[in-house]
């Protein structure tokens, strides 16, 4: 499962175990305040500000050729693009700082972000064993031909799917991106799956944004959605050759979380193209 889900609100696992770690984090901070010492809230979410704006200026130091020739997307959390030993660096030595200048602060501090970090860590590690411990579904599809195929019949190389749906901001945001990466990436198959539209309004929309994608398929019913757990779009999986999942990302990419989610593959050979396990008709919205 990467999305939590009530009604009509879906909130990724990983920002849910985030926020989690925080109220866990002043929830303690309070109980141990209340035995002698200062109440550390207010200083536990400015350290949490900090740590997220630490990792978000050390993504974009690492990537910073994805950022350089588009300045403005660096301010655009949208993507998603942060990194986390920064961030975790930077809280600890903040922390650090205002329990040495306030010595009633720092016991309920301590055990504060003691708790909020150990849980977090310990969360997040269970969630990314039990991810890439999941198999690619066996879910049946169709192509713009209205020919049937089978999931499976991808496996058996890198495989990168996008859950997708025209009528969805970010994923039309993000499509330009998707196609650049197809095309600069042979050695990797990139499947679109477009969730519950007709194939008409695909194909329209398509044509009038100048999109040529390659293996363009469609999920009438959102079965592919509902088998991985993620009923928020778009969402963008990551698998291995052998069908196993590398890793997933939830929302809009960019250039730079793109790159970073696609360093789960080998180093690109570009003399080599992942292919299906056989021959599979193009749809017809889409260049071959």
């Amino acid at each position: 499962m990467l999305t939590f889900t009530l009604g009509t609100f879906a909130i990724a696992l990983n920002h849910l175990l985030l926020i989690s770690a925080l109220a866990l984090a002043t929830f303690v901070g309070w109980r141990v305040a209340k035995r002698g010492g200062e109440n550390p809230e207010s200083v536990l979410f400015s350290l949490f500000l900090l740590g997220m704006l630490a990792a978000r200026v050390g993504f974009v130091i690492a990537y910073w050729a994805q950022y350089r020739n588009d300045p403005w997307q660096i301010i655009d959390l949208r993507d998603g693009g942060f990194l986390a030993w920064p961030g975790v660096i930077v809280l600890l030595l903040a922390a650090l700082y205002r329990g040495w200048r306030r010595p009633a602060l720092r016991r309920p501090l301590g055990f504060g972000v003691g708790c909020g970090l150990a849980f977090w860590l310990l969360a997040t590690f269970s969630l990314n064993i039990y991810e890439q411990g999941t198999r690619l579904p066996q879910i049946t599809l169709r192509n713009a031909a209205g020919q049937t195929i089978q999931l499976s019949d991808y496996q058996g190389g890198p495989l990168v799917i996008n859950l997708w749906a025209t009528w969805c901001p970010p994923c039309r945001r993000e499509m330009p991106v998707l196609e650049n990466a197809q095309q600069q990436r042979p050695d990797l198959t990139f499947l679109f799956v477009n969730q519950a539209e007709s194939m008409q309004s695909v194909s329209t929309f398509l044509e009038t944004q100048g999109l040529s994608l390659t293996n363009v398929l469609f999920d009438g019913s959102g079965r592919l959605s509902q088998a991985v757990g993620s009923m928020a779009l778009p969402t963008t999986l990551f698998y291995s050759p052998d069908g196993y999942l590398l890793g997933s990302h939830l929302g809009e990419l960019s250039e730079a979380s793109l790159a970073r989610a696609l360093e789960n593959f080998d180093t690109p050979n570009p003399a080599t193209s992942a292919t299906p396990s056989r021959k599979l008709p193009c749809s017809a919205s889409a260049t071959c």
